[in-house]
């Protein structure tokens, strides 16, 4: 299936001096685009109506579907500026990933054909927004149930839409090591449960205990699984890797936490210069021991806002520890300049991950 998007610029664009003032520090998912892609569907005419046009808020019926049984997905990516164009990296993973999602969630799931021609479309129209440097435009597809009804069913009514936000770099000063809390008191998902699917009900139960983080002077919060509370799963919002002394990789297993795009590609890069990556169980009690030990040498989180992040310091109601004496270690630093160089066009791209849009 394929659409054709009707293209409406703005009647009112954001003047190029107001532009380049918001660029000069954009910071992360403050600032927003000109415009927006849309698509709905219903049961009836199936995907249609499908836009790119002035970004506004959506009418909604105080009694839309997503407001009382939050059928809702999304999914996050960038378009990187290089010296002749415009990069996205992988969106073909992210259309699958957000398919995926959208039957998890018993919603009308939107062709992958016509998620990369929304995405393509706003880039185009919006490209003098993205950053130079080590900047990037960060895309947002969603899609909301819209059907006006209250009754636990699935919705026979959807919109699907792409925002753009500018974005610095994560990190000013580069990557600096992030402290991690675990988790004891709640977890992220179960065998049977949403935790393979990008929606928002994820991330609003990791809220708290990513609140209980920060009131332990923590960056972040890491998940137990459910049952027996003791096996590594991911972060609030990202995967997480283990590095060994014998130079393997260690990183959970797919089924209760979200399969990562980024995940995926330092798996497939790693393999590409013949490191071992085992995808195991791994306990707490495991990472505590083999950091005392020295087996474990660096432990690292990852996804699309931040790349790469290394992790210094664990805390614990049972006591903290160090990994790496608390620094950056080579190993994460080395593969997230790999990732980084393949996205904005640097370095060669052996696995065809980038789709020049200009």
């Amino acid at each position: 299936m394929s659409l054709k998007f009707e293209i409406r610029p703005t009647a009112t664009p954001t003047s190029e001096q107001e532009r380049t003032a918001k660029l000069v520090d954009p910071g992360f998912g403050r600032i927003f685009t000109d415009h927006m892609a849309i698509v709905r569907y219903n049961q009836g005419k199936g995907w249609h109506d499908a836009r790119v046009e002035s970004r506004a808020n959506f009418p909604l019926d105080p009694a839309a579907a997503v407001l009382h049984y939050a059928q809702e997905i999304f999914e996050g990516l960038k378009a990187y500026k290089r010296d002749n164009g415009v990069n996205l990296f992988r969106p073909d993973a992210n259309a699958r990933r957000f398919r995926n999602s959208a039957e998890r969630m018993a919603m009308a799931p939107i062709p992958e054909d016509v998620f990369i021609e929304a995405v393509e479309q706003l880039v185009r129209i919006d490209s003098a927004w993205i950053p130079g440097g080590e900047g990037s435009l960060y895309l947002r597809p969603f899609m909301i149930a819209s059907e006006t009804f209250l009754g636990v069913k699935p919705s026979s009514e959807y919109i699907f839409a792409v925002i753009a936000s500018p974005v610095g770099a994560y990190f000013k000063g580069g990557p600096a090591p992030v402290s991690i809390w675990v988790s004891e008191n709640y977890t992220r998902a179960a065998i049977g449960g949403t935790g393979a699917v990008k929606c928002g009900g994820n991330y609003a139960a990791s809220l708290r205990a990513q609140a209980e983080a920060i009131e332990h002077g923590c960056d972040q919060v890491v998940f137990l699984d459910a049952v027996e509370r003791r096996n590594i799963e991911e972060l609030g919002g990202m995967n997480v890797f283990f590095v060994f002394d014998d130079g393997s990789l260690l990183t959970p297993p797919l089924g209760t936490i979200l399969p990562g795009i980024t995940r995926d590609s330092i798996i497939a890069l790693a393999k590409d210069s013949g490191t071992r990556v085992r995808e195991e169980t791994y306990t707490i009690d495991q990472w505590r021991s083999d950091a005392a030990s020295g087996k474990l040498k660096e432990a690292f989180a990852c996804g699309t806002a931040a790349v790469i992040s290394p992790i210094g310091k664990v805390r614990s109601t049972s006591g903290d520890f160090l990994i790496s004496g608390g620094a950056a270690g080579p190993v994460a630093m080395g593969m997230r300049k790999k990732l980084v160089d393949i996205q904005y066009g640097r370095a060669e791209d052996p696995h065809e991950w980038i789709r020049k849009v200009l």
